[in-house]
């Protein structure tokens, strides 16, 4: 027993020691507001480049989406991403390569690289599993969801989508960006990777973020994620204040041990018509997907013109595009 546990501490160590790809994005809070503008801005470029001309950014190179988890958008715009820069992607998945045989994350990491992938985009139910591949493989990683930790590429197109609400340029982002701006995010923000990235980069623009949802799905301790946080129990409160309006599904399947009732729940929290018409008739309503309509949103609230969600799926195409280019450090005026 002592040698193994020595051997497994010699093998972590060695881990730690090997650098993070720069252009890996793990968590929101690696980018500055700088680099936050600079993606905007390169997904804007893109999004309006000439399909044929945008695809010489990454011709041929090869970009490997391994999902431990189930997604539609998140995988979908990915992949349509790299490939509307002209790349290569294989779909590693764990119902169909040897995840499901026992290989560990590093193992599999180390066999994409072998293969020739030059980026590795993550989803991984496992809270650091993006920084752990990111330095088994030494290859930049793009984290697509890990955990209850981050989903920092949400936040970004999220972002983007409120921005463009707001009559905003990406080019104008700044540290006041969104002063005088209240976002509420209402929902289960305990297993939410979304609200934490999003409460993390929304007040260092300036905004106001207002977490809402009963105590079993938000802890008081929510509030110390940083300045400009703050916890409301009271939804329509909330919604009088508020702007932007996110709402989160209830994940069932983190749900085990928790004591809530779903009936009341819906009565305190759901966005329906009568509570947006009553408390916020103008604020833009947003959701990361996937929606439980009639849980936590109503089909008139979703479907309704205050609706942003269909355009947040839009924008993940254009800000994944911007997170490949950086990622595989292409320069526009070195394409062929």
């Amino acid at each position: 027993m002592p040698a193994k546990t020595s051997q497994k501490h010699s093998s972590i160590s060695s881990l730690s020691a090997r650098p993070v790809h720069p252009a890996s994005l793990i968590s929101i809070t690696d980018l500055s507001i700088g680099e936050v503008r600079r993606i905007l801005s390169l997904a804007t470029e893109l999004e309006k480049e000439d399909p044929q001309q945008r695809a010489k950014w990454l011709r041929k190179r090869r970009v490997a989406l391994l999902f431990y988890e189930s997604s539609t958008r998140t995988r979908t715009s990915f992949e349509l991403a790299a490939k509307s820069l002209g790349a290569d992607t294989t779909l590693v998945s764990s119902l169909s390569s040897s995840i499901e045989k026992g290989e560990s994350l590093k193992d599999t990491g180390i066999t994409l690289r072998a293969l020739g992938a030059e980026c590795i985009i993550l989803r991984s139910p496992w809270s650091g599993g993006p920084y752990l591949l990111a330095q088994a493989t030494g290859l930049p990683v793009l984290n697509a969801g890990d955990g209850m930790h981050q989903h920092p590429s949400q936040a970004l197109l999220d972002l983007r989508t409120m921005l463009r609400f707001l009559d905003l340029k990406s080019a104008k982002v700044a540290a006041h960006a969104l002063a005088g701006v209240t976002v509420t995010i209402c929902g289960d923000i305990l297993h939410s990777r979304v609200a934490r990235s999003n409460a993390l980069l929304l007040p260092q623009l300036g905004a106001k973020v207002i977490l809402c949802g009963p105590e079993p799905l938000l802890p008081e301790t929510a509030a110390q994620l940083g300045p400009g946080i703050v916890i409301e129990r009271d939804f329509d409160h909330a919604l009088r204040q508020s702007q932007i309006v996110m709402m989160l599904r209830i994940q069932a399947e983190r749900l085990a041990g928790l004591r809530l009732d779903l009936g009341e729940y819906t009565a305190k929290y759901q966005a329906n018509g009568e509570r947006i018409a009553a408390h916020a008739p103008k604020a833009l309503i947003m959701h990361p997907g996937p929606i439980i309509r009639g849980m936590e949103i109503t089909s008139d609230v979703a479907d309704g013109p205050q609706s942003a969600i269909e355009e947040q799926v839009r924008n993940g195409v254009a800000i994944r595009m911007a997170l490949l280019a950086r990622a595989l450090g292409t320069k526009k005026g070195a394409r062929a």
